[in-house]
């Protein structure tokens, strides 16, 4: 019984580990805001991700502003239905922000959610 323990143990300090590691795209710092949660999708969702200094990733790739909607078309697997997640920086200027969901929309993709933090506290 005790190596079914140990055993035991060790997984869960490897899960413990390994489960933060697992996020995957660009950290940033999203701001926070109440409102109600979207149902996960069944497969990766289609990222994009403005850091703090204004640069612009799809995914973990980094990527001119210019180049974005032929990129998203290329990588879409569902076309323009395709959902597209936008994670910027609460440091981001809104202008920013902005820059990048007109260059998806202008690439043909209507269906943009921002991505969250859940607000802390009151």
């Amino acid at each position: 019984m005790t190596p079914m323990v140990d055993v035991m143990l060790v997984l869960l300090i490897i899960f413990m580990v390994a489960a933060p590691l697992l996020q995957t795209g660009v950290q940033v710092e999203l701001p926070e805001a109440k409102g109600t949660t979207l149902p996960q999708p069944k497969s990766d969702p289609l990222a994009v991700t403005v850091k703090a200094n204004g640069d612009a990733f799809i995914g973990e790739t980094q990527i001119k502003l210019e180049d974005m909607a032929a990129k998203l078309k290329a990588i879409a697997k569902n076309g323009y239905d395709e959902p597209i997640y936008v994670r910027g920086d609460k440091g981001v200027p809104y202008g920013v922000v902005m820059k990048v969901m007109s260059r998806i929309n202008a690439g043909g993709f209507k269906k943009l959610s921002f991505v969250l933090d859940e607000e802390k506290g009151g």
